[in-house]
C-alpha cells in the first residue's frame, strides 16, 4: 500500500504535524510526504506548456510526485486553515496539477484512473486544523476539487480540529480517534 499526503504546514513541529505522525504511525505501508514549504516545488506559472505537451516544463520535485500520483493508492491533503482556505503555499504546489487537467482537457487523453485496479480505486483524506473565527467548508471544498483531479475516487469524512487558539489538536481525543479509524480504513484492502 501506497500513500502519498501533501502537509500545507509551515510549521514542522506544529499542529497539523503532530496529527499526521500520530496518523503515520497507525497508517503502515509506504509513505511519501510533500512538504509544502520545503521549496522544492514551484507553482504553475501558466507557460502552457501542458496543453500541447506531456508533463510539465518545470523540471522539480513535482516530477517524483506526478508518479506517486499515478501509482499510489491513497492521497492525503493536510493544512492549517488560514482566512478559510487550505495554506498559500501548498495551493501553489498543487496549481502544478494543471497538467493532469489539460492532458484531458486540451489533448483529450482519458482522466487520470480513479484508482488502481489491485485496490479497486484510489481513496483520499482531507484533514484541517485551524482555530479562529473562519470555517472549515470552504477549505474541505478546495480540497476535496484537488483530490479529485488526483485521480480519487472515494474521500473519506472530513477529518477537522478547529480550536488550536485554546489547545493543541493532538489533544484532542475525538480528532486522534477519527484519525485512528481512518488509518484503519486506509491500510485495509478493498
Amino acid at each position: 500500500m501506497k500513500t502519498l499526503i501533501f502537509n500545507g504546514s509551515p510549521r514542522p513541529k506544529g499542529d497539523t504535524a503532530q496529527l499526521l505522525e500520530r496518523f503515520m504511525a497507525e497508517l503502515g505501508g509506504e509513505i511519501k510526504m510533500v512538504r509544502a514549504y520545503d521549496g522544492s516545488i514551484r507553482p504553475c506559472v501558466d507557460c502552457r506548456y501542458c496543453w500541447e505537451h506531456d508533463g510539465c516544463a518545470i523540471q522539480d520535485g513535482m516530477t517524483e510526485v506526478y508518479r506517486w500520483i499515478e501509482d499510489c493508492d491513497n492521497i492525503v491533503l493536510a493544512s492549517p486553515v488560514y482566512f478559510s482556505e487550505i495554506t498559500g503555499q501548498l495551493l501553489a504546489v498543487l496549481s502544478r496539477l494543471q497538467t493532469l487537467f489539460c492532458a484531458h482537457f486540451f489533448r483529450g487523453k482519458p482522466q487520470l484512473s480513479r484508482g488502481n485496479l489491485q485496490s479497486g480505486g484510489k481513496r483520499g483524506m482531507i484533514l484541517l486544523v485551524g482555530g479562529g473565527d473562519g470555517s472549515m467548508e470552504r477549505a474541505a471544498a478546495t480540497a476535496r476539487v484537488l483530490l479529485h483531479q488526483m485521480g480519487v475516487s472515494e474521500i473519506l469524512p472530513l477529518i477537522s480540529f478547529h480550536d488550536t487558539n485554546h489547545r493543541p489538536a493532538a489533544e484532542d481525543a475525538e480528532t486522534c480517534r477519527q484519525l485512528s479509524a481512518a488509518a484503519q480504513i486506509l491500510r485495509t484492502p478493498r
